[in-house]
């Protein structure tokens, strides 16, 4: 089998150097400086994190190094140009792929805090090995873990939305089945639509079998066919449309649009392939049966199912043990004021998930400043569990059928939460964060 050639070139960062070791890096040459100033860059953006957090982190260090740094950040690639009094320096990096890593992102803000105490004394290349180190740390969870975070997390997902023990048990088995998928399928570099589309196929046709088989064996009711869309709900992407949304409320325009498009596209793709299979085994979304537990039961209940949710939806973006039992801690807290609001005091869907947003990042920050994890790696997983997959799938299985006025109800309805979540994080950020609040 002739081998794959790459079409993004990797780049040999160590043959760049041309300073001895024992020179630090703020002697370093200019376009020494540079590519150390671009790879850290390159490296905040592969983890997930939005243009405004990447342009931060390539400032912290130009400004250590004594240059000037100006960049343009889209999803996928960053153009920028350095200034080292009269001289100039311009490159352009790229990535073959998006994704997400709370870990590594970590690890880089770590980086970040200690640059500026170690440039006059760690060369360029020592610098290079660091994040070499970075770069090459393995995953914390394989594909069996992986799975089984998708299987809770859908699990918990299914309850919150109104599902019952055995919509639960059926989107279990679909979405660690399809999450397992996923990952192997990601691990052997296959495209975006490969891996999503195929690994929401495997999430429905298990969930179909599960539901197949227990009307046959256990007389289960047809009407436990209403939890099939919990199934492939792993596939949500919470990291783009969050990092989007609050990129564009920075004017990261190129940033922001790439990344809402790149959901979009993430969310069309899970959709249309969730109908599809749904049309095979003619399935169809239905209203989920009436569960009858008290006030009280119901929200210790909510409370339980958002915490687990939001904790292996963390675990999903590679976030370690710790920080994804704090992601967790705070999902429980927001997601369940969330839906209160709208049962108890009959919010709009769309203010309740403001109010949820805004209360998780509060939480957070205070978090940051007490523990130091990224602020993002702990927002986006706990309001990731309020992105309303199952009213974005209702909306393009209706439009599919033509019934064209109810699919545009249901999309309405997800448009709507899906910009007041990141809307929620803004407000969040500018009450909490001055830097981010003013426009320097």
């Amino acid at each position: 089998m002739s081998k794959i050639r790459k079409q993004h070139m990797a780049v040999n960062w160590h043959e760049i150097i041309v300073s001895d070791d024992s020179v630090p890096a703020v002697e370093a040459t200019l376009k020494e400086k540079a590519t150390l100033v671009g790879r850290l860059g390159i490296m905040m953006l592969s983890v997930g994190t939005g243009a405004w957090r990447v342009r931060n982190s390539m400032n912290s260090i130009a400004r250590s190094l004594g240059l000037s740094c100006s960049a343009d950040i889209g999803l996928l690639s960053i153009t920028w140009t350095c200034v080292e009094g009269d001289d100039t320096y311009t490159q352009s990096f790229s990535l073959p792929t998006s994704g997400v890593n709370t870990d590594r992102l970590m690890e880089l803000e770590l980086f970040l805090k200690d640059f500026s105490k170690l440039a006059n004394v760690y060369s360029v290349d020592h610098f290079h090995k660091i994040l070499d180190r970075i770069q090459s740390k393995p995953a914390n969870y394989n594909a069996i873990q992986q799975g089984l975070a998708a299987a809770i997390a859908c699990g918990a997902f299914t309850f919150l939305l109104g599902g019952g023990i055995v919509e639960m048990i059926c989107a279990f088995f679909g979405a660690g089945a399809g999450n397992f998928v996923r990952n192997k399928m990601i691990g052997r570099k296959l495209s975006l639509f490969a891996n999503v589309g195929v690994s929401v196929a495997v999430a429905c046709i298990v969930y179909v079998l599960a539901i197949l088989l227990s009307q046959t064996f256990l007389n289960v009711s047809e009407v436990h066919q209403a939890g099939y869309i919990c199934a492939m709900l792993f596939v949500i992407p919470g990291f783009p449309l969050i990092t989007g949304g609050i990129d564009m409320s920075k004017l990261d325009m190129r940033s922001g649009l790439e990344r809402t498009m790149y959901a979009l596209l993430i969310i069309t793709v899970a959709t249309l392939t969730g109908w599809v299979t749904a049309m095979i085994f003619k399935f169809q979304p239905a209203d989920f049966q009436e569960l009858r537990i008290e006030t009280g039961m119901m929200i210790i209940l909510r409370i339980i199912a958002s915490f687990f949710g939001v904790y292996n939806f963390s675990i999903m973006f590679n976030s370690p043990r710790k920080m994804a039992l704090t992601a967790g801690l705070i999902g429980m807290i927001s997601n369940t004021l969330r839906l209160e609001l709208i049962d108890l005091l009959n919010f709009p869907v769309g203010v309740a998930a403001f109010v949820g947003a805004f209360c998780a990042g509060c939480i957070a920050s205070i978090v940051k400043k007490k523990i130091g994890f990224p602020r993002i790696s702990l927002t986006v997983p706990s309001i990731v569990i309020m992105v309303p997959g199952l009213f974005m799938y209702r909306g393009i299985y209706n439009i599919g059928l033509n019934d064209i006025g109810t699919g545009s109800l249901w999309l309405t309805k997800a448009i709507l939460i899906v910009i007041a979540l990141p809307l929620g994080l803004v407000a969040a950020r500018l009450c909490t964060d001055k830097n981010f609040r003013h426009c320097t």
